[in-house]
């Protein structure tokens, strides 16, 4: 089986050599690929995969306001926030975000 192997790395190498053309294209799409898959991957690590540099990051919990009519979840006012931040008793921190660019 071994020898198997190396009798078709070799071929494939002089197949290789005999098409100098096609040997960079194809050198030059795996090194495209390659370096794509590096850049998606560092930036899904970085955003997705990573804990978020808080302490206890795995208890942090996002909260919406339901009392629409139509029962879909929407952003909470800031008059609400506040409200809920004097409130609460269950939370220890309370803390709101804005996303850039919606209206």
């Amino acid at each position: 089986m071994m020898g198997s192997i190396l009798q078709d790395i070799r071929y494939g190498m002089r197949k290789l050599a005999k098409h100098p053309g096609f040997t960079m294209i194809a050198v030059l799409t795996l090194a495209l690929g390659v370096g794509a898959n590096t850049a998606v991957f560092s930036v899904v690590n970085s955003i997705l995969l990573r804990p978020l540099p808080l302490p206890d990051s795995q208890r942090l919990m996002v909260l919406f306001n339901t009392d629409d009519p139509s029962g879909q979840s929407r952003v909470v006012s800031y008059p609400d926030f506040f409200d809920w931040q004097r409130e609460s008793r269950a939370f220890d921190i309370l803390s709101t975000f804005a996303r850039a660019g919606i209206q």
